[in-house]
């Protein structure tokens, strides 16, 4: 019986690169044996420049022929360099009601996201982001403009506190397969004497780092994040914008922003963001 390969959607912002999240896709679906949908909503509103009707069609005629051929353009350059094939759409509409037809109608296992090199999301924009987190309750991927995945290379691996989560997840079990080791454990805790790396006792290989819940513990857990090459952290989805342990209240958006590194965010069927 033919193995059923994973569905992997990258949401897209033709007004910034997109090679980060793109990229991002193939490697992981080389990784995991998934298949590739490339998906932009453009809203028909600024499309159009003038009231009248013919005019109109002329307008998203002319702009549906050149968007066609500037993603054909980038999606067949991306799939033929890595040899990965990229299936890719767009629909001029309002952006978070396409979004979430599309979300129901192809049913991915992980969704592709970018944010922009200040730490400022900019795939689709913040607000659609924090749409999908809503709207959506599998596995988000976040790729960061510097520090993302390269196709056919090792993944330098962090996990923030819930390491049990995506070692019980079948997908991301296969990117352990592709990952350097020891991976990284993070924990921000309430109080703590250990600050330094101990080995864990985990029966993967691991260095656990654990900070002290503080108004430093972002930065301090962004400077370790880069002290160890990491370019993907695997993180938690909360509940209500927060993270379920009282000692960890870190509004998710924030975690993202001040983050320099890729993030793999778990599905959570009761998860909610703050509106």
């Amino acid at each position: 019986m033919k193995k059923k390969k994973y569905k992997i959607v990258v949401l897209a912002d033709l007004k910034k690169s997109v090679d980060p999240a793109l990229k991002s896709a193939v490697s992981l679906a080389k990784m995991i044996d998934g298949e590739i949908s490339f998906f932009y909503v453009k809203n028909a509103a600024k499309v159009v420049e003038r009231d009248n009707q013919l005019s109109a069609m002329r307008s998203i005629n002319h702009d549906y022929t050149a968007t066609n051929k500037k993603i054909k353009k980038m999606v067949e350059s991306v799939s033929s360099e890595f040899q990965v094939p990229v299936n890719y759409s767009f629909v001029f509409g309002n952006v978070k009601h396409e979004i979430d037809d599309y979300i129901k109608e192809v049913n991915p296992d992980i969704i592709v996201l970018g944010k922009k090199k200040s730490n400022a999301l900019n795939f689709v924009g913040d607000n659609i982001t924090k749409f999908v987190l809503k709207k959506y309750n599998g596995l988000i991927f976040i790729a960061d403009a510097n520090n993302t995945l390269t196709p056919n290379s090792k993944i330098s691996l962090g996990v923030l506190n819930k390491m049990e989560t995506f070692l019980n997840d079948s997908l991301t079990e296969n990117l352990l397969a592709y990952t350097q080791k020891p991976i990284k454990s993070f924990k921000i805790v309430e109080k703590s004497d250990v600050l330094d790396g101990t080995n864990s006792s985990s029966e993967i290989n691991t260095i656990n780092y654990v900070f002290e819940q503080n108004d430093n513990s972002i930065n301090n857990l962004s400077n370790y994040i880069t002290k160890n090459n990491i370019n993907l952290l695997c993180l938690d989805r909360m509940k209500n914008g927060k993270y379920q342990s009282s000692s960890e209240k870190k509004d998710i958006q924030t975690i993202i922003n001040k983050l320099n590194v890729s993030l793999l965010l778990s599905g959570n069927n009761n998860y909610s963001l703050q509106q």
